[in-house]
């Protein structure tokens, strides 16, 4: 595991300063890598190109330092990530009379694609971004994984073409300041995060996942290529016992292909469905005790650790369990917010993070339960987009206005207790009559009735996810399997996803999703609906397929998520920033948001008029990431 950087530089800069360059880049991404740091730079007569990384040992820690070049120089690589397959696809270049110096899965990627080119990205199962500069082609190719586990930003002006597996890399290298983007912003305050290939900046893109980009050096312009074909989802016929065989098999092989490291390696275990049947699987896989990790607050409607101490006797495991409070996050929420480089707000990033940092200190790989909700349909959303069907076709337009109304008035949370009065009304204010509906459900922050409340008409962006109904290749989303494929693209890749990586790897922790197989994803692409939601119950087939394994009824026990109490944290321990950030004369001059509309909000959360967690944590955090890239905070 790593992070890599590069450089194309049209104005041809001598090597020695492309690599003073790429070591300020590294430099920034030393959390990423701290074992290794590696540098190629070469100059010729139309541009200098530099490519670097720094590296997490994990696989081969004595002979897989990077840049790795081929036998004859002319191909060079630089690679952050997990090949989990790449002893299959050494083995098949092998018999075809390829030879090895190293035993590192950097290697393959790079022999794989000197013989076969782009095709052989297809091959790879598992988390990466790389980039490949191949001088016989005068090329450049930067690829990124099936699901967007690993990231990779990119951008180009008239003199350079930069990539980065983080964003400061980029921004700290550029000699001017990028402006905000306004599609970035208003998919930040609907989502919480921003999924690619925007980012919060004007010019600057998220690499999207499973897509490659390639770059020509005869013209100094690129292209974005789909690295494996995604076949429309189309149910097979298979029996239910039969598919919830090949589910058990499929989860099995999918931890077994995770659990390859040369290094200390456990679990993160909350108790929950998919972190308990990925600590289960692994546990079976070896003969020793398995380390399993877990967090809680001392806050009890926060603390599930009850759960995680069932499975972990269950296991015979030997478990880690770390209680946090609001001093914890005192200590560490400036450093967590701002190392995303741009606004993030999902309230489960605090937690993960102490998860990870106390991890760290055992092992350098977990394994999560990540992915199990999108794979196999877990969500409480998806409960609320099939009600939304029902709901709409049974309650007439002006009838819910009525009943909404009411509920907005009446059934109104004062503290961030995220009970049933939060829960009814989060349906209510998702209903929609147009179709639309699940928009809304994922927009986590603001609705966008909500967002044009509190943001001035010129920053204001009602027509966000039009692009992404173009991937999805339909305007309207309304199955579970429309759901499923919304959440791969949005919410795992700009949401989950980059929470677990930057927060994980901010403490050097690898994280792997055993869930997050592209084999398992296109198997469950091909199962009848109602294997992964019958009824009310989630992620049937796959409770069914382990249900053996467990005490009764032990999977049927509801879990809350792994969030933060970040609600009464922005009334105590951070308050007096929050109220900083609703400073009259601060927010004219930023000119974004409607000031009255948005100090009534934050006010009345603060002084438990009403209950704002998401929408005021949403605010915070992007005032804290504004303050400290525009306003120079240190």
């Amino acid at each position: 595991m790593c992070g890599i950087n590069g450089l194309i530089d049209k104005t041809q800069i001598s090597e020695d300063k492309m690599s003073f360059v790429l070591n300020n880049m590294n430099d920034l991404i030393f959390h990423r890598g701290p074992d290794e740091d590696g540098v190629f730079a070469e100059q010729n007569d139309e541009f200098s190109i530099g490519m670097a990384m720094r590296r997490l040992s994990i696989i081969d820690l004595s002979s897989g330092k990077q840049p790795i070049f081929t036998d004859d120089k002319q191909i060079v690589i630089v690679f952050n990530g997990e090949i989990y397959n790449y002893r299959e696809i050494k083995s098949r270049l092998e018999s075809e009379g390829v030879t090895f110096n190293t035993t590192s899965d950097t290697e393959v990627i790079l022999k794989a694609y000197e013989k076969y080119g782009v095709e052989s990205f297809q091959w790879l199962d598992g988390m990466y971004g790389f980039s490949i500069y191949d001088k016989k082609k005068n090329k450049l190719f930067i690829a990124r994984d099936f699901f967007g586990e690993k990231p990779m930003y990119y951008t180009q002006n008239d003199k350079q073409f930069l990539w980065a597996s983080e964003l400061k890399s980029i921004i700290d290298t550029v000699d001017y300041k990028p402006n905000i983007s306004k599609k970035g912003l208003n998919l930040y305050f609907r989502l919480t995060y921003i999924p690619a290939p925007n980012t919060i900046y004007e010019g600057i893109h998220k690499l999207e996942a499973n897509h490659y980009l390639e770059y020509d050096f005869e013209s100094f312009q690129h292209s974005i290529h789909k690295i494996n074909h995604e076949p429309a989802p189309k149910t097979a016929e298979i029996s239910f016992e039969d598919a919830k065989a090949k589910t058990k098999e499929l989860v099995y092989n999918s931890v077994d292909s995770r659990s390859i490291a040369d290094v200390g390696l456990g679990t993160f275990l909350s108790g929950g469905v998919d972190s308990s049947i990925v600590s289960l699987c692994l546990s079976q896989a070896t003969d020793k005790k398995i380390d399993t990790f877990s967090i809680g607050f001392k806050k009890a409607a926060y603390d599930e650790t009850d759960k995680s101490r069932v499975v972990a006797k269950m296991l015979d495991s030997n478990h880690h369990e770390f209680i946090i409070d609001e001093d914890d996050l005192k200590h560490n929420i400036h450093e967590i917010l701002v190392n995303f480089d741009e606004p993030f707000s999902d309230t489960a990033a605090l937690p993960t993070h102490l998860l990870s940092e106390k991890t760290r200190e055992h092992v350098t790989v977990a394994l999560t339960g990540d992915g199990g909700d999108e794979v196999f349909g877990g969500y409480n959303k998806y409960y609320i987009g099939k009600m939304n069907k029902k709901y709409t076709s049974v309650v007439p337009k002006f009838l819910h206005k009525i009943v909404s109304g009411l509920s907005n008035k009446y059934l109104i949370d004062k503290d961030d207790t995220r009970g049933r009065k939060f829960q009814v009304n989060k349906l209510l204010n998702a209903i929609n009559y147009e179709g639309d509906f699940y928009w809304d459900i994922i927009s986590l922050a603001n609705t966008s009735n909500q967002l044009a409340e509190i943001m001035q008409d010129n920053f204001y962006d009602g027509d966000l996810f039009n692009e992404y109904k173009e991937v999805l290749g339909k305007q309207k989303v309304e199955s579970l399997t429309d759901f499923r494929l919304v959440d791969k693209i949005l919410s795992l890749e700009g949401g989950m996803l980059a929470k677990v990586d930057r927060t994980s790897m901010l403490t050097s922790l690898e994280c792997r999703a055993p869930f997050l197989n592209k084999e398992i994803w296109e198997f469950t692409n091909t199962l009848p609906e109602s294997y992964l939601m019958k009824g009310w119950n989630k992620k049937y087939i796959l409770k069914e397929a382990f249900r053996d394994e467990f005490p009764e009824n032990f999977l049927e026990k509801g879990k809350s998520g792994f969030g933060s109490p970040t609600g009464d944290w922005l009334r105590q321990s951070l308050r007096q920033e929050l109220e900083s950030y609703i400073e009259p004369e601060m927010l004219k001059k930023q000119g974004i948001f409607k000031v009255d509309v948005i100090t009534k909000l934050v006010k009345d959360h603060l002084d438990s008029k009403k209950d704002s967690t998401f929408r005021v944590w949403s605010y915070y955090c992007f005032q804290k990431w504004y303050k400290f890239n525009f306003l120079k905070e240190s």
